[in-house]
């Protein structure tokens, strides 16, 4: 991989014109690409848990842990340790390589920083890899949780810029960048993507693919969740997106950042093992595995390997090498490339 490979100066008009390219003119693009950058049949596998769930002040859409809507959310305390590494060493012996925790704030208090850090400690000494999703942090915070191992931290933009007021009016789309920077800043991994089907344009997920590759760093993960209705949600009844325009957007996040891993996130449990197939072809190479992600339904372990085999994929593990599943990420840094290649209620 060269570095002109990797762009961050895409125009708005570049990234609707890959849209639009016929169908299977846009896979065979978006495969070429993956195909250049990764291993094609190798998936990286993550498991995700809220350690802490429900009563958030946001008012999030799309978000069942908001405390101002009726979902049957219950607001529950941060887990223990204990109950975290149990949680984390299940799934290690499910298969899964990096282990994420989200927890329902929207910007974490000090103290609370302190005690996620305990629990990053002590899942990182199982030998995963270790995200969490916080919400909005400031720059020692960051500096807490790299010191206490964490290695990503999931912040997603979650739609385009001129969309986001539609959607969320608590915070500011300028927020969720200066955590991205706080992030950066400390050397951790970031985790960014965001969430189709809210109502949006194909315009405006251009949009938002757009913004996440032309950050100053590509994250390394890129989450494309697909949005999960949830009764009492205010974008509950939204019309749902079409499949195929699904898997067009995983295409174009394949081909405007290469060398990230594009995840298939939230919306899995409504997808059919067609479209999950496309989208594997298409430049998906993460996925969440179990049977929740937060609060909403995700795909079961053993329909997940059942999959796996009819489609001949197999799971990314962490090397004692590099300790990361993104040995190449890491490799072209090292090369001077400049490519230093969040998990919220769609993580």
């Amino acid at each position: 991989m060269t570095a002109a490979a990797l762009r961050h100066d895409w125009t708005r008009d570049e990234v609707v014109a890959l849209f639009a390219l016929p169908f299977n003119e846009l896979l065979h693009r978006a495969h070429s690409v993956h195909r250049e950058h990764h291993d094609p049949n190798a998936v990286q596998v993550s498991t995700l848990l809220s350690i802490k769930t429900g009563g958030c002040p946001e008012d999030c859409g799309y978000c069942p842990q908001a405390a101002r809507y009726h979902t049957g959310v219950k607001a529950e305390k941060l887990m223990s340790v204990e109950s975290v590494v149990a949680r984390a060493q299940a799934a290690k012996n499910a298969g899964a390589s990096r282990f994420c925790m989200g927890a329902a704030w929207r910007s974490p208090k000090d103290r609370d920083v302190a005690q996620v850090a305990e629990i990053v400690s002590a899942v990182k000494a199982l030998g995963l890899e270790t995200c969490a999703t916080l919400g909005m942090l400031n720059g020692e915070q960051a500096k807490t949780l790299k010191r206490a191992g964490l290695d990503y931290y999931n912040h997603n933009l979650d739609t385009a810029p001129e969309f986001y007021g539609e959607i969320i009016h608590t915070r500011q789309y300028q927020d969720r960048l200066d955590t991205l920077e706080h992030v950066r800043q400390v050397g951790l991994k970031t985790c960014c993507g965001g969430i189709v089907g809210m109502g949006e344009t194909r315009e405006q997920r251009a949009g938002l693919l757009q913004t996440l590759a032309n950050l100053p760093e590509h994250p390394q993960s890129v989450p494309i969740n697909q949005l999960v209705q949830v009764p009492g949600t205010p974008l509950h009844g939204t019309e749902a997106l079409d499949p195929f325009e699904f898997v067009r957007t995983i295409a174009v996040a394949r081909i405007l950042m290469p060398a990230s891993m594009v995840r298939l996130s939230a919306g899995r449990q409504q997808m059919d093992d067609a479209v999950q197939a496309l989208c594997f072809f298409a430049g998906a190479n993460s996925i969440f595995y179990g049977e929740k992600l937060l609060t909403t339904g995700n795909p079961d372990v053993e329909h997940d390997r059942a999959l796996f085999r009819r489609l001949d994929l197999h799971a990314l593990e962490v090397t004692e090498d590099t300790d990361t599943v993104h040995a190449d990420i890491l490799e072209t840094e090292a090369s001077g490339c400049g490519h230093s290649c969040g998990c919220s209620a769609a993580a």
